[in-house]
């Protein structure tokens, strides 16, 4: 790691960000607060109808209501946005994200992504709090009343310790959450910290018409400037050989960022709290330009999909933790009638995007 950064003064990953620092600023205009900017996200990426006018945070939902009260039924249109979630679940698998974006096959709560989120809230919280009192006895108080927050926002959670009558196996999950928390306190110092901007939504328009969106985590800005991209990450961090991949959402930020500010973040950092690592990158404009240019020829490859209704399976190791097997040709299944119009593939213009190294 090129250490030009510390001599700077700028972003170390060991050190804070002075308080007065000017914000980021970088979401897009109608920006919303993190629960609702979370929940404009997976509806703007689903197969709902939304116009130009829809701001993040309003209500985008444009279906008839059902036959119960209250009841939305969301009508299928192509994807009109792509984030670092879906475009890598196109990556890894057509069929997975026409499953999930298309026809919105719902899927049980996991309790590895569940931890996550009610990591996530903690450390968001914990920021709420003077710095003196940013401490780890202080952000494990908060699990409590966070996980009674997100069961009351996603009543399907309560799924997950349905067969729990006696609360053991909940307690053993909310010791580990605790542990995550404690352990991301020997790897950044909260009360050296004053983020500009927490649990981020951020939208850019490409030249092409591609719009771009996702929530950052956590933005840090220098005095001098220099913006710091933070996301964290409750897992372990992967094998040398596999760091590209785990890059490629932070780059996808930093796209974003330098699309809507003309700035390039001078550090990318992920902090893997099961772990106990912190990988950073310093981007360079040439990073951000090849990003776009597979992100383009990303969509070129989701569009055409979307067109021809051609959903190919990509069979891998991770077909085990999928929850659409029983959808999918690849275990003997079916996928539902594709509910979009469908064009005659030669009805496609001739020349078409391609996925490669850059």
């Amino acid at each position: 790691m090129d250490s030009s950064i510390e001599d700077a003064g700028a972003l170390p990953p060991e050190t804070g960000v002075a308080a007065e620092a000017e914000p980021v600023a970088v979401v897009a205009p109608g920006g919303a607060p993190a629960a609702e900017a979370e929940a404009s996200l997976a509806v703007a990426e689903a197969s709902v109808v939304v116009t130009e006018a829809s701001a993040p945070g309003a209500g985008t939902d444009t279906g008839t209501a059902g036959a119960d009260a209250g009841v939305v039924v969301r009508q299928p249109a192509a994807p009109t946005s792509l984030s670092p979630s879906r475009a890598s679940d196109f990556m890894q698998c057509p069929l997975l994200y026409r499953f999930r974006v298309i026809d919105r096959l719902p899927e049980k709560p996991s309790e590895a992504a569940t931890r996550g989120t009610l990591v996530h809230a903690v450390l968001e919280r914990l920021f709420d709090a003077p710095a003196v009192e940013r401490t780890a006895p202080r952000a494990k108080s908060l699990i409590p009343g966070q996980w009674d927050r997100l069961r009351e926002n996603r009543p399907e959670i309560g799924e997950l310790f349905a067969d729990d009558p006696e609360g053991e196996r909940l307690a053993r999950w909310l010791g580990e959450a605790e542990r995550l928390v404690e352990r991301w306190f020997t790897l950044e110092d909260p009360a050296r910290l004053e983020p500009a901007e927490r649990e981020l939504f951020v939208e850019a328009e490409l030249d092409s018409g591609l719009r771009l969106r996702g929530i950052i985590d956590r933005v840090d800005v220098a005095p001098t400037g220099e913006v710091r991209i933070v996301d964290y990450k409750t897992g372990k961090a992967p094998r040398p050989e596999y760091a590209e991949g785990a890059l490629f959402q932070m780059k996808f930020y930093a796209l974003v960022v330098w699309r809507l500010k003309n700035v390039v973040p001078r550090r990318l950092q992920l902090v893997y709290l099961g772990s106990g690592d912190v990988l950073t990158y310093d981007p360079v404009l040439a990073d951000l330009e090849r990003v776009e240019r597979k992100l383009l020829a990303l969509w070129e490859a989701i569009r055409q999909a979307t067109e021809t209704g051609e959903w190919r399976p990509r069979p891998t190791k991770l077909c085990g933790w999928c929850d659409h097997r029983a959808h999918c040709p690849e275990f003997g299944g079916t996928p539902p009638p594709y509910p979009l119009p469908v064009r005659a593939p030669g009805s496609l213009p001739a020349e078409q995007g391609r996925m490669g190294p850059d």
